[in-house]
């Protein structure tokens, strides 16, 4: 597409989303003259008609408020009780039953399993039920020109959407999604997008907002990407003996010690784990006990989706109650 008329179908639009934008409207700062420049030079954009272009974006107050509030600041039991319910899990079945073909298929292909991919979409959008209300452009701009702690990323998450718009044939003024400017069954950032979406029906369209086997096929392809290893287990919960344990307890979420040296501090961890494996000892807080969980190489390659270790044992506990339920129909 022409870089002149790139953005003709968004400049159609503008007038109609000027009014409810002019409240909010970024202003012509240098933080957006320098974003507008690097667009023209590095990609050639036409900077008259990007400059239209967020004539016509709102800065929401409502996304900076959601920034504050991630799902992830709730204690364990709390951010369980979110996606482990009936409803979330006969969801899951439903899914499966629905797109059984192309899970089948993208499992055979991908190597990952069908109950982990519906999770991370029940995870995510509770099936497509909840894919996002904002403008992903206002997200994006909101965040990128008006939150400077994560302004550097948003702004390059703004660069990959408008470059995915331009690729995609998309109206940069139309994709709806997350406050933090997810998209999709999926919710994708625009850069993972890019990189990692699949045309799995072979339609030439990357559509993980309609089409079910794109997203499934797209969420598989971003755990090849990172390293899944094909029928490699996830995540075992364990007990210890004592207080020595604690020793090994760490930030972070990559494997890092090895399930000897757990075993010398009285981890109890089941036999089929060789000595020289290396595994990340997780704690969970209960409200009157602690869990204790082993996270090995391909729950380190969930949290590559999202780094928190809550969300990588909410998605594989809701995979093996899925899996459960559906094995019961």
């Amino acid at each position: 597409m022409k870089p002149n008329i790139l953005l003709s179908a968004a400049l159609l639009c503008a007038s109609l989303f000027a009014a409810s934008a002019a409240n909010a409207e970024i202003p012509q700062t240098e933080a957006l003259n320098r974003f507008i420049e690097q667009m023209v030079k590095q990609h050639h954009f036409n900077a008259t008609e990007l400059r239209q272009l967020f004539q016509s974006v709102a800065i929401q107050q409502p996304i900076l408020d959601a920034m504050g509030k991630p799902a992830e600041g709730k204690p364990w039991y709390q951010y369980r009780e979110i996606f482990m319910t009936d409803s979330r899990i006969d969801g899951g079945v439903q899914f499966w039953r629905d797109n059984e073909a192309a899970l089948t298929a993208v499992e055979q292909q991908y190597g990952v399993p069908a109950e982990i991919i519906i999770a991370i979409i029940g995870v995510e959008t509770k099936y497509g039920a909840f894919t996002g209300k904002y403008r992903i452009i206002d997200a994006l701009s909101t965040l990128g020109f008006a939150y400077p702690s994560r302004s550097e990323f948003f702004l390059k998450e703004l660069e990959n959407f408008l470059l995915l718009s331009r690729e995609e044939h998309l109206d940069p003024l139309q994709p709806l999604g997350s406050y933090a400017g997810a998209m999709g069954l999926a919710q994708f950032m625009p850069s993972s997008y890019r990189a990692y979406a699949k045309d799995f029906d072979q339609d030439k369209k990357r559509d993980i907002w309609h089409n079910p086997s794109d997203a499934i096929a797209s969420v598989a392809n971003y755990f090849v990407a990172n390293h899944w290893q094909r029928g490699g287990a996830i995540s075992y919960q364990i007990s210890a003996k004592g207080d020595a344990y604690k020793k090994a307890l760490s930030k972070g979420v990559k494997p890092d010690v090895s399930v000897g040296d757990l075993r010398k501090l009285g981890v109890e961890i089941p036999k089929q784990l060789g000595n020289n494996e290396s595994v990340k000892l997780l704690s969970y807080p209960m409200p009157d006990h602690e869990q204790l969980w082993l996270g090995l190489h391909n729950f380190y390659v969930i949290t590559r989706y999202n780094h928190s270790p809550l969300y990588a044992m909410a998605a594989y506990q809701l995979s093996q109650a899925i899996r459960e339920r559906n094995a019961q129909h």
